[in-house]
């Protein structure tokens, strides 16, 4: 499970490990992978609620534990220069240009904990061999803590 961290920007695992822009190369579909917390902007994120980006009403109440609002679709956008959006391809985490695509789009699931993916609800955020590497996916929601 992941929490965001409204102090520091950071999305981070239950053991400290954060999402990570590779080697800090700010690129179209450059992989965001889990990495030890070393507070490069490669690190840090914003949370942009579709509601609030585009002026649609409100909704939902946030879960202080997570930093998150309980179901309210948002954007994961990189500090990098160029602000791109966190998406996938193939199930692995990426940076890419702002697009409005559903797979730009994630929300907070209370009953599961979890990050979940506006195009692929039943897929969440998930480290790659239960949590024994490096690469940040999406995957079918299994409510582990990695």
């Amino acid at each position: 499970m992941f929490r965001y961290d409204t102090k520091t920007g950071h999305i981070v695992n239950e053991k400290g490990k954060v999402f990570d822009v590779s080697g800090a190369v700010d690129a179209q579909n450059r992989q965001v992978i889990i990495w030890n917390k070393h507070g490069g902007i490669n690190q840090q994120w914003d949370i942009v609620y579709v509601n609030e980006w585009k002026g649609w009403p409100k909704k939902g109440e946030m879960n202080k534990d997570f930093g998150l609002y309980v179901e309210r679709p948002f954007y994961v956008v990189s500090e990098l220069p160029k602000h791109r959006y966190l998406d996938w391809i193939n199930n692995n985490m990426v940076i890419k240009t702002p697009n409005g695509f559903d797979t730009q789009k994630w929300y907070f699931d209370q009953k599961s904990r979890t990050i979940k993916n506006l195009k692929q609800p039943t897929k969440s955020f998930d480290i790659q061999n239960s949590g024994r590497s490096d690469n940040l996916q999406i995957y079918n929601t299994n409510s582990g803590w990695f």
